[in-house]
């Protein structure tokens, strides 16, 4: 099998883009080479070129971690191990509650996947600051609602990985539930989202984060620019709840890929239900 692509975007912070909506898969690895696996993958092909890569490099995977209950985040390869893929409690909950509508979209998005790894989530102690071992040490979690309950940021020195948030590539997505999930979408996803941003930005000003690693799309690094995404999703916000609102339609260069415009046409629609 041929290894995936690793690229070192922070001290010990690896990331490899996915074939599909250009995901990112992280790996951090501490000084002894041990591995945490955040967000492995989507394509059969990709999980095994991962397996590939980090035997390559001589790691030892030592947990995973979810960023957040949506099936392209919550896969594993029985190669990476029979170890504790971390979530948070509320993702954890979630993704029991969806799992059969979540893997019905897996297995169609990328077939040969293993269900039986599917999902298999282990839910961190609420008080937990950090990821516990056997996760490297020193990586601080941050929870928060946008998105999709329980969603999960990883601060990881230099870098924070911030999963469905901040991304070059989407604008923000908000949490307006899928069709055939059994949950309630939250009342105030705009709301939501804002508290994220601002829990994400705090952070990394007080941390001295230089790169956001997203979920999907490029990578962002330096104060400058960070600080220039950060304001673009606060703008799309705003513009979001004039046009629910009956003003003018949002302008915002991702709309222009056709399935970012489909979800910004879900939120301006929620909103307009939740305003009705």
């Amino acid at each position: 099998m041929t290894a995936r692509s690793l690229a070192e975007v922070a001290p010990g912070v690896f990331v490899a883009e996915s074939e599909i909506w250009a995901s990112n898969t992280v790996v951090v690895v501490d000084r002894s080479g041990s591995a945490l696996i955040v967000d492995p993958g989507i394509t059969t092909a990709e999980l095994d070129g991962l397996v590939a890569a980090i035997r390559a490099r001589g790691w030892r995977v030592a947990a995973g971690a979810a960023t957040h209950p949506h099936w392209d985040h919550v896969l594993w390869h029985p190669d990476l191990g029979e170890v504790p893929r971390f979530a948070t409690a509320r993702a954890v909950a979630v993704m029991a509650g969806d799992r059969g509508r979540s893997w019905a979209e897996a297995a169609q998005a990328a077939p040969g996947l293993e269900e039986e790894l599917f999902g298999v989530l282990a839910a961190l102690p609420d008080e937990a600051d950090e990821l516990p071992p056997p996760a490297p040490s020193g990586i601080a979690v941050l929870r928060h609602d946008a998105h999709v309950p329980g969603h999960l940021a990883l601060a990881v020195g230099e870098a924070l990985l911030v999963g469905d948030m901040l991304s070059q590539r989407e604008v923000p997505l908000l949490d307006v539930g899928h069709a055939g999930e059994d949950r309630e979408p939250p009342s105030d996803p705009v709301g939501d989202y804002r508290a994220a941003l601002d829990l994400l930005e705090s952070s990394a000003a007080r941390r001295g984060t230089r790169v956001i690693v997203p979920g999907h799309g490029p990578v962002t690094r330096g104060s400058e620019a960070m600080a220039e995404l950060f304001a673009r999703d606060r703008a799309y916000l705003d513009a979001l709840a004039r046009e629910a609102a009956g003003g003018e339609p949002t302008t915002d260069a991702r709309l222009a890929d056709e399935w970012v415009a489909q979800q910004h046409a879900a939120h301006v629609a929620r909103l307009r239900a939740l305003a009705g």
